[in-house]
């Protein structure tokens, strides 16, 4: 090919999805942490893509917990249903449950070639995948090959730059494993040399199960799936897409700004009462309710819950509404108000010797009708004269 041609671009970013920052507060970074070009940066709430520097290896699709970026070449969806086919061709055939290895295009291709030239090519039960970047490849991939049915999964790494690159999606999915009593070792990244080993499937594969809707989905599923029973949420790593938060009652005053702030609608609130309501599902663990809680009240705790009560809101903390002592209205934070009446209560001058602390304790309609229309209102004006009429005038 010989001319001028338009770079390709290799993704597609849709920035209302993105958990980077809202207002001010910083969230997610996984994309910008994992980008081997610098091709990604902050853009306000969201992140932004440079596509002329954009090298296209799919790292930042691999590690993105709201699918805000994806690409363009082999979206989720068409890699997992080739791997799904592959697997269901193999066990139709065998009867036995295959193995699959993902490698590259170029150096990937040229090593299986190699083995099969001048040593005894791959494994009997291996299934080879090309992928234009193996750095591609995360957690949801992993676990989606085993929800398709493949006893392991192994992706053969060009050089340690590429190790690097999977290093802690693998772990990722290695304690997704564990979680579900399976040995960690199913998914690993290997060598060249390894390609010709045999795998030892007995007794390792569950069924597979219906490969249908987004990354999270499939990796929850397919958990649930490796497991007959899983009692408690299974641990993760530091900074893993999953978890839960935890709420220091004792601290949390229910302002409620982790609610508005929240990109993915995992944290909520009570129409009638004052409460934080969470839903675990809907968690990807961005931090942006702990950097904005001004009190520090907010942990996160990276877990994988998959079971029903995690499709559910549920209440992390809550308290009984303030009632006002004029008209009986709840309004606020019983705890809130009750701790504003102590520190001012006798401290303040403005509250020593007068009933300027029932003024807190009343609702806004009911406070603005004590200030104006008490005996010690400070814009009342004095006793309006009595009108005169021309009787008076008269009588005069």
């Amino acid at each position: 090919m010989v001319g001028e041609f338009e770079k390709t671009v290799y993704f597609r970013l849709e920035e209302s999805l993105c958990a980077h920052s809202r207002a001010n507060k910083p969230g997610c970074t996984r994309c910008l942490d994992v980008c081997p070009t610098e091709a990604i940066f902050s853009f306000g709430d969201h992140i932004q893509i440079d596509s002329d520097i954009c090298a296209g290896c799919g790292s930042c699709a691999a590690v993105c917990p709201t699918s805000a970026v994806t690409m363009n070449e082999t979206p989720f969806e068409a890699l997992t249903k080739a791997v799904e086919v592959m697997a269901k061709v193999y066990r139709e055939h065998t009867h036995e449950s295959p193995r699959l290895v993902f490698h590259t295009l170029g150096a990937g291709t040229e090593a299986i070639a190699n083995l099969a030239r001048y040593d005894n090519g791959l494994a009997d039960d291996l299934i080879p995948m090309g992928l234009e970047h193996v750095d591609r490849i995360g957690h949801a991939e992993i676990l989606a090959a085993f929800g398709a049915g493949y006893a392991e999964v192994l992706i053969l790494a060009d050089n340690e730059l590429d190790r690097l690159a999977v290093t802690a999606e693998v772990e990722l999915a290695q304690a997704m494993l564990k979680g579900t009593h399976n040995s960690p070792s199913r998914v690993r990244v290997i060598s060249a040399i390894e390609l010709c080993d045999a795998g030892d499937n007995a007794g390792r594969v569950s069924d597979p199960v219906l490969l249908v809707g987004g990354r999270r989905d499939i990796t929850r599923v397919t958990v649930a799936a490796m497991s007959d029973k899983i009692e408690e949420p299974i641990s993760l790593p530091i900074g893993a897409p999953y978890g839960a938060i935890e709420i220091d009652s004792d601290k949390c005053t229910l302002c409620l700004a982790c609610v508005s702030l929240c990109p993915t609608g995992a944290l909520g609130d009570h129409p009638d009462r004052p409460e934080v309501q969470f839903t675990e599902n809907a968690c990807v663990q961005c931090g942006i309710c702990e950097s904005t809680c001004p009190e520090t009240a907010i942990t996160l705790k990276p877990q994988l819950d998959v079971s029903k009560a995690a499709l559910s809101a549920r209440a992390l903390h809550g308290e009984e509404p303030f009632e006002c002592i004029k008209c009986g209205t709840p309004f606020g934070v019983a705890s809130t108000i009750n701790r504003i009446v102590e520190k001012l209560e006798n401290q303040h001058w403005m509250y020593k010797n007068s009933d300027n602390v029932q003024l807190i304790k009343m609702c806004d309609d009911c406070r603005v009708k004590a200030q104006f229309h008490g005996n010690t209102a400070p814009m009342a004006g004095g006793e309006r004269p009595r009108v005169r009429t021309s009787d008076d005038y008269l009588d005069s």
